[in-house]
């Protein structure tokens, strides 16, 4: 499996899988549960251990099922959660935080991401992350979806972002673009 490097303050940075499985669309039925997360479970047991839901997935719904999905397994999994652009700033990102935590069954996101740019200003979602990641609710952060003016909007803050994830297929795949300062320097 071919992995990236996320900027974590160390010469080695720390190894993701390039691919994932996506869960948008899972939790949406109380039938499929089941099957969805026994579907997660089949990647998981075949190395595809990097997994990406979103508070806005079934409304917190695809969480669960990837809760139920990585019960016994989390030190397997690298989990990657987003927030909703209206909730991005403040007490609103601690508290879907915390919801998407509880849903996940989890006490620790390795990645969490803001979705898409809202109206929020990146500087206070930065903060929030910032404090997220002190209190030890998240490993890392980023952003989803964001074009190189919101980047360059990040300023001082940039080399501390882990990645931009970017949907290039219209969601056939995504791929987490590292974003370092080398790469936003060219």
């Amino acid at each position: 499996m071919k992995t990236v490097r996320l900027p974590d303050g160390t010469p080695e940075g720390v190894m993701v899988p390039a691919l994932g499985q996506g869960t948008w669309h899972m939790g949406e039925r109380n039938s499929d549960r089941r099957a969805e997360a026994a579907a997660l479970r089949l990647g998981l047991d075949l190395g595809m251990t990097l997994v990406d839901t979103a508070e806005m997935y079934a409304e917190g719904g695809a969480e669960e099922v990837v809760a139920e999905a990585i019960a016994g397994r989390r030190d397997e999994v690298f989990l990657v959660s987003k927030v909703y652009p209206h909730n991005a700033g403040g007490r609103k990102l601690n508290a879907a935080c915390e919801r998407s935590l509880k849903r996940l069954k989890v006490e620790r996101i390795d990645l969490y991401l803001l979705h898409w740019r809202g109206s929020v200003p990146l500087a206070d979602t930065v903060q929030a992350m910032r404090r997220m990641q002190q209190a030890g609710k998240i490993a890392h952060w980023g952003v989803s979806n964001l074009d190189v003016e919101d980047l360059e909007e990040l300023g001082a803050a940039l080399p501390d972002c882990a990645v931009d994830q970017v949907d290039t297929s219209k969601n056939l795949c995504t791929v987490m673009v590292v974003q370092t300062m080398s790469t936003c320097a060219a």
